[in-house]
């Protein structure tokens, strides 16, 4: 993101900072009371000058902030203008952790138990404005961005995570002898295997091909273009994960639903793909909104 979107002092200032460690940096985009439409945020940002310097004092909260336990910034994006709804209006703001007034609160606990997701409260934070991150009317589009990267690394994730729960379904259930015979005899344990297999498959070569146009097209032309099949390989990846992983410990049995083998925590990890990043439903609208006409392309 800053790569593609900061000014030429922030990238020689950050990205080094970055690549050593010293900076790393939460994704402050979902609220408490607002998830997935983010043109709608209570978090606000107002001019105020400070010893002559220009700068932005914001208030509000942010929800699922990954990674604040060691951050040392975190990309907050707030409303300045417009109104509710609006997509202009929004800026990206880097608030150092250590500001005055910025506060990292609970961590939440999860169906994938203790994690590094906590809330954030930012009580009169100041910055100064060349903290600004991107065009400071459209920091919508450094969230597109973030989201377009994650959508197609977390569909990638999970295409892996299910193929290796298809190959030790495949391989327990050609050891397995129970009645004198192998699992793998029996076409209720082969058919099941068959559809997610064949599913990776294809899936497979969808993100491939995605990911190779991702690669070698501007970063913002990514939204433009290929917003609706990076949405499809991620709700069907993250959809398809849930089903192997399930499918996996019906096959292994009581051993495949304890923790000795890792299916159950595969689909505990992956099951909150189908909402972080966009909720799969999200993602479908996306590439109903192409499909459909209600979206086109740029």
């Amino acid at each position: 993101m800053v790569r593609d979107f900061g000014t030429e002092e922030q990238k020689q200032e950050y990205i080094p900072a970055m690549l050593e460690g010293r900076m790393r940096c939460t994704f402050g985009l979902t609220e408490e009371h607002h998830g997935s439409d983010a043109t709608w945020m209570d978090t606000r940002a107002v001019p105020e000058k400070r010893d002559g310097v220009d700068g932005w004092l914001i208030n509000g909260n942010k929800m699922w902030t990954t990674g604040a336990h060691h951050h040392s910034h975190c990309m907050v994006f707030a409303r300045h203008s417009g109104k509710d709804g609006d997509a202009k209006g929004i800026g990206c703001f880097l608030v150092p952790a250590d500001t005055p007034g910025f506060e990292v609160g609970e961590y939440l606990w999860t169906f994938n138990m203790p994690t590094d997701h906590p809330k954030v409260a930012l009580k009169n934070v100041w910055i100064p404005g060349h903290m600004v991150l991107g065009d400071l009317d459209y920091g919508l589009a450094l969230a597109q961005h973030f989201v377009h990267e994650n959508r197609i690394r977390q569909a990638a994730s999970s295409l892996g995570a299910a193929q290796y729960c298809i190959n030790e379904a495949v391989k327990y259930a050609r050891e397995r002898k129970p009645f004198g015979k192998p699992l793998a005899v029996n076409q209720a344990i082969q058919f099941p295997l068959v559809e997610l297999h064949t599913e990776a498959a294809m899936l497979r070569q969808l993100i491939y091909a995605t990911s190779a146009k991702m690669d070698t097209m501007p970063k913002p032309e990514v939204a433009k273009q290929l917003s609706d099949v990076i949405s499809m390989c991620n709700y069907r990846a993250n959809r398809l994960v849930c089903d192997a992983a399930d499918r996996a410990m019906q096959v292994h049995g009581g051993i495949g639903y304890s923790r000795h083998k890792p299916f159950e925590h595969i689909y505990r990890h992956h099951r909150r793909y189908r909402i972080t990043e966009g909720a799969e439903e999200i993602q479908m609208r996306k590439v109903a909104g192409h499909l459909f006409g209600f979206m086109s392309k740029g």
